[in-house]
């Protein structure tokens, strides 16, 4: 009798603290999901108005070019019925036109402020960058940076679409010096700032003290680049772009794989090292070769056969000459497509 008393006593017990628990914890945070259109004019609505009282110290980087650095960029906010100081740009009046692009299916306009092109290689949507960086929002809170090069590079098939579109825009560093104290110095890198609507940038995903449908600003200073084979077949990834839209989504035999987690996902060319499905690798059906020449530009303006491409990446060698690397896709019927992607060969 007893025993049955203290049982009924802990469970009325245990009952009331899992109620007490379950009213205590907060209401979950329901994001709703935005028109990408309305958002996109919101957002660039948002952005003139910030571009039409800020300003930057446009002197001071001219002077410090080509070799200013993202700490270098001061941007103001303009004090109400002030003018823009002397040796300072209002930034409405240096990014210029809107950029365009058409991503997630929506017609997308963002803005590039360019203070130095870079005196090295234009890296694809699909490399490996090495840049240093600040984000901040609208309210000029910075949530992210990275301000000393480190060994660390990121990999532009995997950060926001703003920054896939923005970044192979500039040039990499023309070179770089180390220093004795164990730093590097890099000389003539690229440098910029862009400014991303939401949709460019994480849209309805607030990440990282980001609120949801934030448009952002990133400083940026580029500095070297690694040509990315996603899969290693010889071809890089940003040649697997088939259809030429700069999304990695190709997948020309229509094959899967089973993922970590059991998922089924595609397979698609840039990890995939048999693209055709034919038993053949890829790297089987391509050939590599490399050209030297005095110059970049000579390098650039080499004769190519129609079944030939000329990679992005192209190399200073010790000696001032340049090196360029050449693949060669064989065509086996000579009408097309390449082997690589012909089943019948």
């Amino acid at each position: 009798m007893n025993l049955r008393k203290v049982s009924l006593y802990l469970l009325c017990l245990t009952i009331g603290v899992l109620s007490c628990k379950k009213d205590d914890e907060p209401d979950p945070i329901v994001i709703e999901i935005r028109d990408r259109t309305e958002q996109q004019l919101a957002d660039m609505d948002s952005l003139v108005k910030y571009l039409s009282n800020h300003y930057y110290n446009s002197s001071e980087i001219a002077a410090a070019l080509p070799n200013a650095g993202i700490n270098d960029i001061k941007i103001t906010k303009l004090v109400s019925g002030a003018s823009v100081p002397d040796g300072h740009t209002l930034l409405l009046d240096a990014v210029g036109a809107p950029k365009e692009v058409v991503y997630a299916e929506t017609d997308y306009e963002y803005y590039v402020l360019k203070l130095n092109q870079g005196g090295g290689d234009s890296p694809t949507f699909a490399d490996n960058v090495q840049i240093l960086y600040e984000g901040f929002t609208l309210n000029n809170i910075v949530f992210d940076y990275k301000f000393y090069p480190n060994s660390n590079l990121f990999d532009l098939t995997s950060v926001i679409s703003g920054w896939q579109n923005v970044i192979p825009d500039f040039n990499t560093s023309e070179s770089f010096t180390e220093n004795s104290d164990g730093t590097v110095s890099y000389n003539n890198s690229g440098l910029g700032v862009m400014f991303l609507p939401s949709g460019l940038a994480y849209f309805s995903n607030a990440s990282g003290g980001i609120p949801a449908y934030s448009p952002l600003i990133f400083k940026f200073e580029l500095l070297q680049m690694a040509e990315n084979d996603h899969d290693g077949d010889g071809i890089p990834s940003y040649l697997e772009d088939v259809d030429g839209n700069d999304v990695l989504t190709d997948n020309t035999d229509d094959d899967t794989y089973r993922d970590n987690s059991g998922f089924i996902r595609p397979l698609y060319n840039y990890i995939d090292n048999d693209d055709d499905g034919d038993g053949i690798l890829t790297k089987n059906e391509i050939t590599i070769s490399t050209i030297n020449k005095p110059t970049k530009e000579e390098v650039k303006g080499v004769t190519l056969e129609y079944n030939q491409v000329l990679l992005n990446k192209i190399k200073k060698e010790q000696n001032g000459s340049y090196t360029g690397t050449i693949i060669t896709f064989k065509d086996t019927d000579g009408v097309g497509p390449f082997d690589y992607l012909d089943k019948n060969y």
